[in-house]
């Protein structure tokens, strides 16, 4: 009885190391094979591949197409008009002081006055306001019953746009330099001084819009 237990037990081994080597290691059948896997070996998230940025990027903007149409049919009160112009300002200042806050802690790695690990952690610690911020405008100007035929009302809305997508991008950078290792190099340095820039002409420009329409109309 013994032997054949003994025996069973030996061809469960075998028929287990045949089904292993059974699956292949190369070739087409191995790749798609861990496309199909049952967990991923990490999880996606949008510093991860472009791709996702794309989709991710489409999405923002349908939202965004959504809620210019949106405003262009909104006809608010005028208590509730100015509680969206007062939200409206107060967005603007939570983002663009969060911006503001972040490109100082760049220019104090810069002037050698922090570290990078500092001046990183220090701006992506501030990501969360500035993207309330964004959203805050978003959210307020739909009640704003912006004049959509203006030029710069169109302008304002291509810098919200820009600023946006951005945004979503400079997470694929700050997550780059975060893993990169020893000295920054000059793609990332560019990519970073050109990510710089477009959000402060987006933010500038957006609040002097703002500060022209409130003072001499639409």
């Amino acid at each position: 009885m013994a032997d054949h237990l003994a025996h069973i037990r030996t061809q469960a081994v075998e028929v287990a190391h045949s089904g292993m080597k059974a699956q292949p290691t190369r070739g087409t059948v191995a790749r798609v094979l861990r496309m199909f896997q049952t967990e991923p070996t990490r999880p996606m998230t949008l510093y991860n591949s472009w791709w996702i940025f794309a989709v991710v990027a489409g999405a923002v903007c349908a939202v965004f197409g959504v809620a210019v149409w949106m405003s262009g049919h909104l006809h608010p009160d005028v208590a509730l008009h100015n509680l969206a112009l007062f939200a409206h300002l107060a967005s603007l200042v939570l983002g663009f002081g969060a911006v503001l806050v972040a490109d100082y802690f760049i220019i104090l790695w810069m002037l050698r006055r922090s570290t990078f690990t500092e001046a990183i952690y220090g701006a992506a610690r501030l990501q969360l306001l500035v993207w309330t911020g964004l959203i805050g405008l978003v959210a307020s100007g739909v009640l704003l019953e912006p004049n959509l035929s203006a030029g710069m009302t169109r302008a304002k809305l291509a810098f919200v746009v820009v600023l946006t997508l951005n945004g979503l991008q400079a997470t694929i950078l700050g997550k780059r330099m975060e893993t990169s290792v020893g000295a920054l190099s000059l793609r990332l340095l560019i990519w970073g001084a050109a990510t710089t820039t477009v959000s402060q002409l987006c933010w500038w420009g957006s609040a002097w819009i703002g500060f022209w329409t409130a003072t001499y109309g639409r």
